[in-house]
């Protein structure tokens, strides 16, 4: 009998060991001390809101994980400039995320207004629409905040629908994302705008923030959240090749505008340039495999699945402005149904973060820190995705510690205000678990 009992409790730890590396239940970013911010427009201070961030319980059974969170952020959120009175309010959200997502290409489910997938931190991922449309009997717009409801009610099919990246972009924070009564979400590439190689909105300049992570063009970008098919969302860059070969590139969308640039009984273009609908992109296939299929995803190697699987990838343009369909959709390849549940109704395994015997952390550690020379602020960003809080410190050149901060998880930046130092020469250190890379810094005055 005390064989037995060996073989079996062994057995079933290297069962819970298995499960426990299913990136469906490692990814998700662990909080339950740390809360959120927010900026009003204009002042360039954030405020407190005393809701907790990224996801608060992560527990998991053969066939689902199961992720409580509040839906906020680790970065801060606002200012909406268009007029949007809401804030991030806690969801209290349970999403439960199959562990075998199951393929459904013959009769490819829509994506719906509202959450289409859950990121990493908890916070809610809507699809490509804002609620808006084309009335062709009044010939203007109607549905969504400061229309007339459109005929047939919200979910009425129209002929023209609004797409919510150029429409809405005045709404959208420096992470771009915004509230839909209170459901903090984005609709794309959850990175910063003053990030990106092209920057197109000016809300960073005075509300300074971050956003859930860095691209970086040098490595495959990292896993950032999950469909309602269960399937894995990636971040821009991937192997070029399916197979895992072949390099980094950017994974390109196989939507482009029609032509010619014309609607038939719709909107004009010279009110409503070409892009501002759903319905000016069509789908055209592509020979090179570095392109993404109909529902903006693939079949494909990816660092947390060595064997393979189908993974959609967030969509940017070469200056990585957000590009159609932006993370999932029009349709999705799997399975999807909504995935908010009220309670957990199974036998589960709670996942505490720390059971987890093998490194999946495949990235270096890398950072960025600018301006250098600093006379006063100086920033350390963190390139890539924080899946663990990282320490930050300051030193002079004796080795004496002068300064702490912290990149939290689900963040990427960390500030020193320097205007109490001498000039000098210091090093700054970031250290995450038992890894740490330090650089040289120069204060002027």
């Amino acid at each position: 009998m005390r064989k037995t009992f060996t073989f079996l409790s062994f057995l079933f730890v290297a069962i819970s060991l298995q499960a426990q590396l299913h990136p469906a239940i490692t990814a998700f970013l662990q909080n339950t001390t740390e809360t959120g911010s927010y900026y009003l427009e204009g002042n360039p201070n954030t405020i407190e809101n005393n809701i907790l961030v990224n996801c608060q319980k992560v527990e998991y059974s053969d066939d689902y994980v199961y992720v409580h969170t509040k839906g906020v952020p680790a970065y801060p959120t606002g200012p909406f400039q268009d007029g949007n009175p809401s804030q991030a309010q806690d969801q209290n959200a349970i999403f439960k995320i199959p562990l075998n997502p199951q393929a459904n290409t013959a009769n490819p489910i829509e994506t719906n207004p509202g959450n289409i997938g859950v990121f990493i931190n908890g916070v809610a991922l809507f699809d490509w629409r804002d609620g808006a449309a084309w009335n062709p009997q009044t010939n203007a717009l109607c549905g969504g905040p400061g229309n007339p409801p459109c005929p047939g009610g919200p979910m009425a099919q129209m002929d023209w629908n609004r797409d919510a990246i150029p429409a809405e972009r005045a709404g959208f924070d420096c992470a771009k994302g915004h509230p839909a009564m209170g459901n903090y979400h984005h609709h794309q590439n959850p990175s910063a705008f003053k990030l990106d190689l092209d920057v197109i909105s000016d809300v960073c300049d005075i509300h300074d923030a971050d956003g859930l992570y860095t691209i970086d063009s040098s490595m495959h970008s990292p896993l950032i959240g999950f469909a309602y098919d269960g399937f894995p969302i990636y971040g821009v860059y991937g192997y070029k090749n399916t197979d895992g070969t072949g390099g980094i590139t950017r994974m390109k969308t196989s939507y482009f505008l029609r032509t010619p640039s014309t609607r038939e009984n719709g909107p004009d273009v010279n009110t409503y340039p070409m892009g501002y609908f759903k319905e000016d992109f069509e789908y055209v296939n592509q020979n090179g495999e570095d392109y993404l299929d109909e529902h903006n995803g693939r079949f494909c190697v990816t660092p947390e699945y060595p064997d393979g699987t189908y993974a959609y990838f967030a969509t940017v343009d070469e200056n990585w402005n957000s590009k159609y369909p932006y993370v999932v959709g029009p349709t999705f390849y799997g399975q999807a149904q909504n995935r908010k549940v009220n309670s957990v109704t199974e036998a589960t395994t709670v996942y505490d973060g720390t059971t987890n015997t093998t490194n999946l952390d495949f990235r270096p550690l890398n950072l960025n820190i600018f301006p250098n020379p600093v006379s006063e602020l100086l920033t350390i960003q963190i390139v890539g995705i924080a899946d663990q809080d990282i320490q930050a410190e300051l030193f002079d050149l004796t080795g004496k510690l002068m300064m702490t901060s912290k990149i939290k998880k689900g963040s990427t930046i960390a500030y020193f205000d320097l205007q109490t130092l001498y000039a000098g020469t210091y090093f700054v250190k970031l250290t995450k678990d038992n890894r740490s890379t330090t650089q040289k810094v120069v204060i002027t005055r």
